[in-house]
């Protein structure tokens, strides 16, 4: 697989694109994020990390306004979005694309259909133009010659990589990947970790990523955070994460269980 270079090169002077602070989400009587701050600076790529149920996917969720915390702030290049309603987002999505873990390709349309879909609703070009477009979305993906084909065609890493063409349509300056690897066989996984790699390195296009795909986290990650009770337990290089000393931390990048009695005593 080819690795981005320098992964752990965080662009530490580059201007802030996205700043959260003190986010807090509940359903119901359950608390899911109790403090979430972070900054992401243009051209980075973040790593969420966390066991199931955490609140990684919950995050991501609160970044482009699919949802709305009920404390804190989301702020996109100066824009508080956060308390923003659906007429005010639309113009911040077409800056913000969002990879669904499943996909979420529209069965009854083609593969070239699906990834025209948002430059037919979000831009005035004429059919020729969204032609030239599509095409050069899934050359990207490496996925030229198949725009007739039907997403019931396609295999599951096939249909990642179409909506990955679909998430750059409109050049987005910010991409969110909910579980980007989730059901896939590891060289698949690879493809679609060099995939968002490539896009960071070649479009400048700035990456949250949630993932529990550690090897997909040590590919693409320039930062890490790790989510623990609803809070970001550490957030830093890898390097960092090494060094920490956190128990917990330790343990889940290598992989190993922690029984709820020993990880409260570790805290």
């Amino acid at each position: 697989m080819s690795v981005p270079p320098s992964p752990d090169s965080t662009p530490a002077a580059a201007p802030s694109l996205l700043q959260v602070h003190d986010l807090h989400k509940s359903y119901g009587t359950k608390k899911v994020l109790r403090g979430i701050t972070f900054d992401l600076a243009k051209g980075e790529s973040l790593v969420i990390l966390g066991r199931s149920g955490s609140g990684k996917s919950v995050t991501l969720r609160q970044l482009n306004g699919l949802e709305q915390p009920e404390q804190g702030s989301v702020v996109f290049d100066g824009l508080e979005i956060s308390e923003m309603d659906e007429r005010e987002l639309r113009p911040v999505r077409k800056r913000i694309a969002m990879l669904f873990q499943s996909g979420a390709l529209f069965d009854s349309m083609s593969v070239f259909d699906n990834v025209a879909f948002p430059l037919r609703e979000h831009s005035s070009l004429s059919e020729e133009e969204i032609a030239a477009k599509v095409g050069d979305k899934l050359g990207r993906v490496r996925l030229s010659g198949i725009e007739k084909l039907m997403p019931s065609d396609l295999s599951g890493g096939m249909r990642k990589r179409v909506a990955l063409a679909r998430s750059l349509a409109l050049d987005p300056e910010l991409i969110l990947y909910d579980e980007p690897t989730t059901g896939l066989d590891p060289v698949t996984s690879a493809v679609i970790a060099d995939l968002i790699g490539r896009t960071r390195e070649e479009l400048g296009v700035t990456s949250v990523v949630v993932t529990h795909d550690l090897a997909l986290a040590r590919a693409v990650a320039q930062r890490i955070a790790f989510v623990d009770e609803g809070r970001f337990r550490f957030i830093g290089t890898w390097q960092e994460a090494e060094a920490s000393g956190d128990q917990v931390l330790g343990d889940f990048l290598a992989g190993r269980a922690v029984w709820e009695g020993e990880k409260n005593a570790a805290a």
